[in-house]
């Protein structure tokens, strides 16, 4: 019996894995029939050209760019968050804490709320305020998104190390910056690959950015102007009645996929070299 359990269920963990490698060589493989033929240096480094989005020159720098500067600045903004809460609830408070427990809980369901929800919020308080969409909203808002995801992985990574070695360091006569020094280094694998992660789930989203950060030709020069994403390039392509504006919208998807590929690839390679190196 226990052997015919564990053919089943071996079955089925394998089944799985097939399902979900082969949905994501289809996803892979539509992007990339569909896209690579349109795929060009233009596209990458220059702006979009008047008519654009109906066939005509120029490429998807600003939304590039704009992706960048939205994350960039959303994860300064969910680090000097993340970073202080976490030393916090961790090394200051007692190991059963009411209020550890309960400020995790809360970083738990501001993890599950789609992204949607914070787009509609940050719109919604950006209204009140009579504020533009612009950068600014966009990295505000986008910041509210990955923050439990950065505060979360830093708070496992933090569980980890042992309370003893603050009290150890204090006992050899080290100030508390330096104590905080030490206990960053040992949190520094954990915070690269939340970064890297964080990073890959900000560039990607689209509706945290759909009403806040609004969308535009060029590139942004300050705060208060909208700038563009690529999410965005991708929804506004898509909807275009033109097959080739629509292929260009698989040739940014197949961009930004890349980008998010070589983020993940990333977060494993420095999580495992700095766990190495550790002191």
């Amino acid at each position: 019996m226990k052997l015919l359990e564990e053919k089943i269920f071996k079955s089925l963990m394998l089944f799985s894995a097939f399902a979900i490698i082969s949905i994501l060589g289809f996803i892979l493989f539509t992007i990339v029939s569909k896209g690579f033929a349109s795929l060009s240096w233009d596209m990458v480094s220059k702006l979009p050209g008047g008519g654009f989005y109906l066939g005509k020159e120029g490429g998807i720098l600003n939304a590039i760019l704009g992706s960048f500067y939205i994350v960039i600045g959303a994860v300064l903004l969910a680090l000097v968050l993340s970073i202080p809460v976490t030393m916090y609830i961790n090394f200051y408070l007692p190991k059963r804490s009411f209020f550890a427990d309960t400020v995790r809980f809360s970083f738990d369901i501001l993890f599950g709320i789609p992204s949607i929800v914070y787009g509609a919020f940050g719109f919604a308080v950006m209204i009140y305020f009579g504020l533009k969409a612009s950068l600014f909203g966009g990295i505000v808002v986008v910041g509210m998104l990955i923050t439990p995801i950065i505060m979360r992985s830093l708070d496992e990574v933090a569980r980890l190390v042992p309370k003893e070695l603050s009290e150890a360091s204090l006992s050899l006569g080290a100030t508390k910056y330096e104590v905080i020094k030490v206990i960053i280094r040992q949190l520094l694998p954990g915070i690269t690959t939340a970064v890297l992660l964080a990073i890959g789930r900000g560039i990607g989203d689209a509706a945290t950015v759909l009403f806040t950060a609004g969308y535009t030709d060029n590139i942004p020069t300050s705060l208060s102007h909208p700038v563009a994403t690529l999410p965005l390039a991708i929804f506004f392509q898509l909807g275009s009645p033109s097959e080739e504006v629509q292929n260009r919208a698989y040739a940014a998807a197949l961009i930004l996929t890349i980008i998010i590929l070589v983020l993940s690839l990333s977060a494993r390679y420095f999580s495992r070299k700095l766990s190495k190196n550790k002191i």
